[in-house]
């Protein structure tokens, strides 16, 4: 069964991270070397990009920019993500850890993302499956949550395949822009550490722009405006 709730806004909002604690696995689990030195974060691959002449419409500046502002914009819900992939990856490209009031330890992340336009497949969940397989040694065992990011909303094919899925799995939508439409998960994640905690929209912004925002017992958890962040403006690009 999927978990896709929307819960009724109860008393006032909570500070996201205020109600839980907030040790970080990430300081004690080895993350495999990066991919390149030459960037680190989306700031410093624009930057790189702009230096190099690379090709905004390349494969490899479109992959690399959506993997980057996933993890920059993900960091809003939780999420301390690295960007890892590279040759034998088995598919991963970003690695790392989602603090959630609903567990007290972090969860540990195996993220996929695919910056693709077009309806995803389900093919697509069985490939996250695999990354299970292949995960580093940090990510194995109890604990671990695969994670598939991609533009456009889950199709009835990829939520009928997560719910069939014996590995806890989550789906997030998420534009190039760097807006959070979907967050979606399956009964397995629950138990490894999702259980009570939900999702619905607000209004938020300027722009009145509807805002995925998370919700743990009835309350939204107050999420931070990424255009507050000097080096990220909404279009996902440095500012």
């Amino acid at each position: 069964m999927l978990r896709v709730k929307t819960t009724k806004l109860l008393r006032k909002p909570i500070p996201f991270g205020s109600s839980w604690t907030s040790t970080k696995l990430s300081s004690t689990l080895i993350y495999p070397e990066p991919p390149t030195n030459n960037h680190h974060d989306l700031p410093s691959f624009l930057n790189y990009a702009d230096r190099s002449g690379l090709d905004a419409k390349s494969t490899l500046y479109v992959g690399t920019h959506y993997e980057y502002t996933v993890a920059q914009v993900l960091a809003k819900y939780g999420f301390y993500l690295k960007r890892v992939g590279g040759h034998s990856d088995y598919g991963i490209d970003l690695l790392g850890t989602w603090t959630v009031p609903s567990s007290k330890q972090p969860l540990r992340v195996l993220a996929q993302c695919k910056a693709i336009a077009r309806k995803s497949s389900p093919n697509l969940v069985r490939e996250l499956e695999g990354a299970f397989v292949g995960a580093p040694v940090g990510w194995k065992g109890r604990g671990v949550l695969g994670v598939f990011i991609t533009e456009k909303p889950a199709t009835k094919g990829v939520r009928d395949s997560l719910a069939r899925s014996r590995w806890p799995m989550c789906f997030i939508s998420c534009t190039r822009a760097g807006h959070v439409q979907q967050m979606l998960w399956n009964r397995r994640a629950e138990e490894e550490g999702l259980e009570g905690l939900g999702v619905g929209m607000r209004h938020a912004g300027r722009d009145g722009e509807s805002q995925l925002s998370m919700l743990w017992k009835g309350q939204h958890i107050t999420l931070e405006d990424a255009n507050r962040d000097p080096t990220f403006s909404s279009e996902g690009h440095a500012k």
